[in-house]
């Protein structure tokens, strides 16, 4: 077995781990990230929707499992750049408000451990590194930034400007999404939707494009493909001694002065328990219990809405959404959620999602303005990730669904007041990766926490868990950007403090 050293070892090299490394390459450290993937290939499939939606071509060789054992293949993809390779490029700040406690249809959702004021610099960071389009001023829910967006909104098509104008008319405030987008150069590549599909050149600002092609400017910074990590070692003084991992077959070790865990909410939490040994037999940073519970996943659905004799010729499509229903709205005043667009539907997504004739698809794909409408998951202890023989358990207990239904009625009301008669919904399941969070929650209480403030772990000195798992709360907008500004906050922290 091949044994190295470096002062820091990342885990993962989506939105956390890349983030991490950008902003720690400065330093001069021996920084080394080990990425599961490879690089996303640049293949003519990376804009076929019936290669991506209807064959699955990126989607990973590997099954979950329910608590009843019922296997599935999960809606993952390991590449360079995790996740991120098919977000929809949102990088949408938390709400003020999401950071305090708050009452849903549901149930309570915590306050944080921090405040928004304390994360609002490193969200400034974030957009500016991610070079951001956006508007702060259309959006009433906009909570306080201390700059601008770095780049202007993208512009709407012109069916989804004259979509717009029709949501003003029918009484709701439709706002610009902050999008991290090179239009130009993503429609470079091929005329299609950036929503779920990968990018492979430099048209999204993802992890990949943006935060690790910063980090890999430094001569300081490797980054090891095909790595898969299968444990990680601990010394006496519970330090993370060893990062155990194979490489085209081979076993290799690595011994880091500090370890960053980024691979992703769910895998984080099962490296974590599969570390498990004789000083931490339920598994590394869980003398809490907390590893891999406080499951959430966003409550999602897809909305078609339609005129028949209106058509939509737009190409990407996703640059609106509206949040008059997210702090309040609901029964009794309950918040409900965000609504913004998909990227455009088209006939294979129909086809293969819908399972729809193929006439009835080209149809509608042709007339429809599409929709995804996300309300918040709230945290539970008995929702959580476990290994069963090596595999992943995911027992995802979703909850606050009242509101999620109370938002798509809301939302087909107005859009029927839009001008848009003919209305569809679907919710997503368990397949679909709608931001999944919360197995590894921050907090300063050690018995209910994984954490600490600064995301490193409360029974292990040199590990730091940055990615999806560390948030206390769904809130029901997109993580990407709280992920990368926490980053950005806890690499500094691990400059001043390692």
């Amino acid at each position: 077995m091949a044994e190295t050293e470096a002062d820091i070892v990342i885990i993962g090299s989506g939105m956390g781990g890349a983030t991490m490394a950008a902003a720690l390459a400065p330093t001069g450290r021996q920084i080394v990230i080990l990425e599961r993937g490879d690089h996303m290939p640049d293949v003519p499939e990376t804009r076929d929707a019936k290669a991506i939606f209807a064959d699955g071509r990126f989607r990973p060789d590997e099954v979950w499992e329910t608590p009843d054992g019922t296997p599935f293949n999960p809606g993952n993809f390991y590449f360079v750049g995790g996740n991120s390779k098919m977000y929809g490029a949102v990088l949408i700040r938390y709400r003020a408000e999401d950071f305090e406690e708050r009452q849903h249809l549901g149930g309570s959702s915590p306050a944080w451990p921090i405040s928004y004021a304390a994360l609002e610099p490193w969200y400034q960071m974030a957009e500016e590194m991610y070079r951001v389009r956006g508007d702060a001023t259309q959006d009433p829910s906009e909570p306080h930034h201390s700059g601008t967006y770095p780049y202007p909104s993208l512009l709407d098509e012109p069916a989804i400007a004259e979509t717009r104008r029709r949501l003003r008319k029918a009484g709701v405030t439709p706002s610009s999404l902050p999008l991290g987008v090179d239009i130009d150069r993503w429609l470079e590549g091929g005329h299609t939707p950036w929503d779920g599909h990968p990018d492979t050149n430099g048209g999204k600002m993802d992890a990949e494009s943006v935060g690790l092609a910063e980090a890999l400017r430094h001569p300081n910074v490797t980054l090891l493909r095909n790595t898969r990590v299968n444990r990680l070692e601990t010394a006496s003084d519970a330090r993370i001694a060893r990062v155990h991992f194979t490489q085209d077959g081979d076993s290799h070790a690595i011994k880091p002065k500090v370890t960053i865990l980024s691979a992703g909410a769910v895998n984080s939490a099962a490296l974590l328990l599969a570390s498990a040994n004789d000083n931490f037999p339920n598994g590394l940073a869980n003398r809490s219990d907390m590893v891999g519970r406080r499951f959430m996943n966003h409550n999602c659905s897809a909305l078609l809405a339609l005129h028949p004799f209106r058509r939509n010729h737009s190409v990407y499509q996703k640059t609106l959404q509206f949040n008059d229903f997210y702090l309040g709205g609901g029964p009794d005043g309950a918040p409900l959620g965000n609504v913004q667009l998909l990227g455009k539907i088209t006939t294979p997504i129909l086809t293969s999602q819908a399972k729809l004739p193929r006439p009835v698809a080209a149809w509608l794909a042709a007339r429809s303005v599409d929709w995804y409408v996300m309300s918040e998951d709230l945290p539970s202890r008995d929702s959580r990730v476990t290994l069963r023989n090596g595999r992943i358990v995911l027992d995802w207990k979703r909850s606050n669904w009242q509101a999620h239904e109370a938002l798509v009625v809301k939302t087909k009301e107005v859009l029927r007041k839009a001008g848009f008669p003919i209305l569809l919904s679907k919710a997503f399941d368990r397949r679909t990766p709608s931001h999944q969070c919360g197995t590894t929650v921050f907090g300063a209480d050690r018995a209910s926490s994984v954490l600490n403030l600064h995301c490193r772990a409360h029974d292990h000195p040199n590990l730091f868990v940055v990615d999806a798992g560390f948030l206390p709360t769904s809130a029901a907008v997109n993580p990407a950007l709280t992920i990368a500004a926490m980053a950005l906050r806890v690499a500094e922290h691990v400059k001043e403090a390692a």
